[in-house]
This record gives structure tokens, C-alpha cells and sequence, in this order.
């Protein structure tokens, strides 16, 4: 590697194994989990005393200008809501259910909760936004029976109210109430006076009360209300500072878009600005083309000093940060950590911001990610070391512990710690099945040790367990790296996959096409050609036979080589769920909605939009 890493604390990478006699591996970190608060407000108080004029929240308004909260403003605030949620006697059998996306109200309406010990619910703004069935919403509605429903602008998402039984639930907006629906400006709540209850109520939470509700739809697309307690959200706080010690040398300076309907914003990346006494600026930019530009603005403000993002945003951001000197020099200037999650993030552009790093600053900059879940708080395993490349998931996070578990051919991951939720909201079924007899999540992940021989070197991701299945020959696909893998050697021309292949004599793959670069190999088509036309031309249809071609050549094995496949017309659908509100595919909806065009791919005679390995026939 050239040039030298930018100084960084890490925790201690040791760990402690056992090796049952059946087949089990039992790892833990030597790390000993130090104590952590009661209740994550606990922190926003303390930034109150220490720091009361440091700026915890910032976000840009719609004249361009950003609108700040200081630490003493945001508890007061988060008292004056709490107070109103007590006089309304919500609790956690009628909680807050959130629809609108992150903004500074959403932010102290979730902490004002957490304080006073009302859970509140932010769900996918998908599901009121996107859905035109409406039944996830639905669904979430029914398991949670709101006593408060919350958007910021309630003209915006009047569908979804409509949509909805709102007996007995009081809705409330931030501004532009929504016609033939009633609803109490939040203005009206902040301007209520706290009184002793507060405090009172604040004192009488338990750490394993509930603190909010997450969504997570699963393999089967439905919502499961996954509990998160105080003890969860607070110890895994915990955890990361222990690991990614960086999180404390300076305060946290943060510029982030993830939604906080997911872990990954609302509990991982708010959580460590808070815990740490920093600073969260709301970033309502996307990793697409035409909003990445928004992205672009806000770094042009705000130099973080830890960035997060998906490898979707990462790419969206690389070129314009390779144009712009300014740009590139204001992102690096005081960056400490570079994280992903959500998908694996490709070698070429790992290599690209190492490098651009280097040539900007003068140091490589520290790249990881880790592996968790909604039911873990997220954080779970992380890498206290600066990996060679992508991929690498690292060590069980202090308090933590890991059993691998054999299942065919793979390890498969299982997790016991003060960070594991005890279960789904009102579904007891699926809160039992989540469990082994010894009280370990099942997380459903495979992984495989770097070094078999050194389990300091930590684990590498071995995909989904339930995605894996076996050809007709006996022999087992691995999904997961092998969608990866796909995915990286189609670039740019393919977004995602889903394989194909049980019980068949051989692998085929589902593509999701990057329309707009397809639509670049066709220059004797006019721009607003039909989808059909574009995937259909010459011009697609032998590029992606090369690729097929090239991929096949540097496989090993059946089960790592596609002979056939398609390119999909019509993109995944969320109401049919074949596609999570993350924007990551459901293999077996996707297999089961679309069996016709895995037929289409096993036909004797294919048909035209079928494309297999040159001089490979198709039976």
C-alpha cells in the first residue's frame, strides 16, 4: 500500500475460540464491554451540561440556509414532546408511528420518546409513498395500533392517511395539514411546558423496556416489528466506541442520508453522534443520478469527520469527487473513517478512494464495514484493523458472542449478547423460531474464517444460508458470493441479480439492467426507445455475451458458472416483494414471481431474450 494510514484508535483484535464436539465454534473478543447509560438520552443531558452550544443537528433548509439545534435546545425540546406524550397517555401498546423522512422534528419526536418511555416507529417512507397497494402499511399499522401518527408535511402524505383506519390515533404534522384529516401541529406540542412527570417518567425506565419498533421485511417480504430496548441501543453504542475507538478522539462530525426506518441510520450513525457529543447534519441528497447532486452541495459545507454510505452512493460520489478539487479536498480534509454497509462494495472502488485519499492528503484513510442486523442493533462483528480489501467483516464486537454453526458446507452465524432483540412485536411465533435452545439469534448469515489457522484475522461474508441450493448434480450453489461476484464483473451494465439453478443441471442468472448504460451501447436507437428495444438490440444482446463469456472463463466449477441469462424488462416491485424498501433484492420472491422466465431460461429451444455462452447449447 502507498503512503501511510491517517491515525486512527482501534480496539484490541484478540479472541477467545472453543471448539465443540459438535462442530460448533464458540469466539468471543478478549474485550471486556465497559458500562454504558441507562437511556441513550442520557448522553443528549450530558451534551446539554458539557457542551450546551455545540450543534447536534443540522439541516438545510428550503432557502439554502442550514437550520442548527444545539445540545441545550434539543433536550429542552425533547421534554417539551416528551411532557405532550405523556399527556396523551401513549405507551408502547399505542407508540408513535413515524411515516415522513428524517428531518430535526422526526429527531427530537424519537428521542422525546426514548426519554420519557413511549417507543416510536419510523417506517419506510416507501410504504406511503411508493406502495399502491398500501398493505405494508397496513400491515404496520395493525401489529403497532398507533396512538399518534406523524409526517412532516401532511399534504404530502395524504394517500397513505387515507389508506389507513386512523380512528383513535391523533395525527400529527409539522405544517400543511392533509384535507379531511384533522391533525395538531407539532409547533403546538414543543410549546408545551415540562413539568416533574418527565423527569419521573424518564426515571422509571428499565433497560429492557421497548425504546422503538424497526421494520425489517425478511425472506417472505412481510414487516416484522422487531423490539428495540434501551439495553440494545445503548450497549451497542458501547461497542462501537470499544472497536472503532475513532467514534471519541474528537467529537463526530457526520453528514448522512440513510433513512432512520432502518438500523443502519436511526440506531448506527445517529447513535454514535450522540453517544459521542457530536454533530449530525441531514442529508437529503440519494445515491441516484439527480440527487446525488444535493450530496454534493452539503459536502461542499459540511468536511465530515467519519462518512457512511452504501456502495451505490460511494460510486454515485466517486467521479464527481475525481472533477472537483475543491470538492475532494474538503471531504478528505479531516476524515478519520470511510464505512459501507448494505452491499458488498467492489475492489475497484475500494482501490479507487484509497487511492484518491492518498493523492488528496497524503494518507490512506481508514475503509470498513461490519456485519449486523435490525435485531442486533446493528453492530455485531467489525474489523479493529485496516483491511486489505473489501469484504472482510472482522471480530465479534466486546460483550458479544459467536457461535458458527455447520450447516452443509458453511458456517452459519449465530449471536447471543445485551445487544440481540428479545423478539418481534406481537409475534410470538417468529420471536421463538428466531432463537436456538441456547438463546442465540440466528442470524441466517454464513461466514467462513479468513485464516482457519489465526481466528484473529476474522471472518469473511459466505452469504445467505436459506438463498443457497443445490444443482442436480448434488452440488451447492453459494448465492450470495456468487451474486457478488456477478454483479462486479457485469459493471456498470448490471445493478443486481437473482440466481437461478435449483435442481437444475446448471446456473443462470435474472439481471437487473443499469438501463441507462445499456441505453449507451444503443446509438442508433432514439433516447426514449422502449426498455424491450434496448435489451433486445445487437448491440446489449453481445456485450452481454462477452461478459457471459469472460465470467465463465475465470469459473471454477458448475456452481460458479452461469451458462444462461436474462436481462429483466420489468424492474423488481416492492408491493410484490420482490424488492426490500432498502433497495435490495428478495431472491425467492423474485424466483417465484417471475417462474415463467426461469422456464424461458431452461427451455430446450430458448427463446430470443435468452442469452447463453457462445457455442454453449442451451439444453
Amino acid at each position: 500500500m502507498t503512503g501511510s494510514l491517517r491515525p486512527v484508535t482501534l480496539g484490541p483484535r484478540d479472541v477467545v475460540t472453543e471448539h465443540r464436539a459438535d462442530g460448533a465454534i464458540l469466539i468471543r473478543s478478549v474485550d471486556t464491554l465497559n458500562a454504558y447509560p441507562r437511556v441513550i438520552t442520557e448522553r443528549l443531558a450530558e451534551g446539554a451540561r458539557q457542551v450546551p452550544d455545540r450543534v447536534f443537528l443540522g439541516q438545510r433548509t428550503a432557502d439554502g440556509t442550514w437550520r442548527t439545534v444545539t445540545y441545550a435546545q434539543a433536550l429542552a425540546q425533547v421534554e417539551s414532546l416528551g411532557q405532550a406524550l405523556l399527556d396523551r397517555g401513549l405507551s408502547a401498546d399505542r407508540p408513535v408511528l413515524i411515516l415522513s423522512e428524517n428531518d430535526i422534528d422526526h429527531a427530537l419526536l424519537s428521542l422525546a420518546g426514548q426519554h420519557v418511555g413511549v417507543p416510536t416507529a419510523a417506517i419506510s417512507t416507501a410504504y406511503s409513498l411508493i406502495s399502491e397497494d398500501f398493505g405494508k402499511l397496513r400491515h404496520v399499522f395493525d401489529i403497532l395500533t398507533p396512538g399518534m401518527v406523524f409526517a412532516a408535511n401532511g399534504q404530502r402524505y395524504a394517500r397513505a392517511f387515507k389508506a389507513l383506519d386512523l380512528t383513535g390515533a391523533e395525527v400529527v404534522v409539522t405544517d400543511t395539514p392533509a384535507a379531511g384529516h384533522p391533525a395538531t401541529l407539532l409547533a403546538d406540542l414543543l410549546a408545551v411546558a415540562p413539568t416533574d412527570a418527565v423527569a419521573a417518567a424518564h426515571a422509571r425506565i428499565q433497560p429492557d423496556d421497548v425504546a422503538k419498533f424497526l421494520f425489517t421485511s425478511g425472506s417472505t417480504g412481510v414487516p416484522k416489528g422487531v423490539i428495540n430496548t434501551h439495553r440494545m441501543i445503548c450497549s451497542n453504542q458501547q461497542m462501537i466506541l470499544q472497536m472503532l475507538g475513532l467514534v471519541a478522539d474528537e467529537p463526530p462530525v457526520l453528514l448522512d442520508w440513510l433513512p432512520w426506518s432502518h438500523t443502519f441510520g436511526g440506531n448506527h450513525n445517529l447513535g454514535i453522534a450522540l453517544y459521542n457529543l457530536g454533530s449530525f447534519y441531514i442529508d437529503e441528497g440519494r445515491p441516484l443520478p439527480g440527487a446525488v447532486e444535493r450530496t454534493v452541495a452539503n459536502l461542499r459545507d459540511i468536511a465530515p469527520t467519519i462518512y457512511f454510505n452504501v456502495p451505490k452512493g460511494y460510486e454515485e460520489l466517486l467521479p464527481r469527487l475525481r472533477a472537483d478539487d475543491a470538492l475532494r479536498t474538503h471531504f478528505f480534509s479531516r476524515l478519520r473513517m470511510l464505512f459501507y454497509a448494505g452491499a458488498g462494495l467492489s475492489p475497484m472502488i475500494w482501490n479507487a478512494y484509497r487511492d484518491l485519499a492518498t493523492q488528496t492528503c497524503g494518507a490512506r484513510i481508514y475503509m470498513t464495514t461490519s456485519l449486523g442486523s435490525t435485531e442486533t442493533a446493528p453492530f455485531s462483528l467489525g474489523a479493529p484493523w485496516e483491511a486489505g480489501g473489501p469484504g472482510e467483516i472482522g471480530i465479534p464486537a466486546a460483550g458479544l458472542d459467536v457461535k458458527m454453526v455447520p450447516a452443509e458446507t458453511k458456517l452459519e452465524l449465530r449471536v447471543r449478547g445485551p445487544n440481540i432483540t428479545p423478539g418481534y412485536w406481537r409475534q410470538p411465533t417468529l420471536s421463538k423460531a428466531a432463537f436456538d435452545e441456547e438463546g442465540f439469534y440466528k442470524m441466517g448469515d454464513a461466514l467462513r474464517f479468513a485464516d482457519p489457522a489465526d481466528p484473529s484475522r476474522g471472518f469473511l461474508f459466505d452469504g445467505r444460508i436459506a438463498e443457497d441450493f443445490k444443482l442436480a448434480s448434488g452440488t451447492w450453489v453459494s448465492v450470495g458470493p456468487l451474486r457478488a461476484r456477478i454483479v462486479g464483473h457485469f459493471a456498470p451494465f448490471v445493478r443486481d441479480c437473482a440466481i437461478t439453478g435449483h435442481d437444475r443441471d446448471d446456473v443462470g442468472a435474472l439481471l437487473v439492467p443499469d438501463l441507462e448504460m445499456c441505453r449507451s451501447l444503443c446509438v442508433d436507437l432514439p433516447g426514449d426507445a422502449p426498455v424491450a428495444d434496448v435489451l433486445c438490440h445487437h448491440s446489449v444482446q453481445a456485450e452481454f455475451r462477452g461478459l457471459l463469456d469472460s465470467f465463465a472463463a475465470h469459473s471454477t466449477g458448475s456452481a460458479s458458472r452461469v451458462v444462461r441469462a436474462l436481462l429483466l424488462e420489468d424492474p423488481p416491485s416492492l408491493d410484490t416483494g420482490e424488492m426490500t424498501d432498502k433497495g435490495s433484492l428478495n431472491q425467492r420472491a423474485i424466483l417465484t414471481r417471475r417462474a415463467a422466465l426461469v422456464d424461458d431460461l431452461y427451455a430446450d429451444a430458448p427463446p430470443p431474450h435468452v442469452i447463453t455462452l457462445s457455442g454453449v447449447p442451451a439444453e
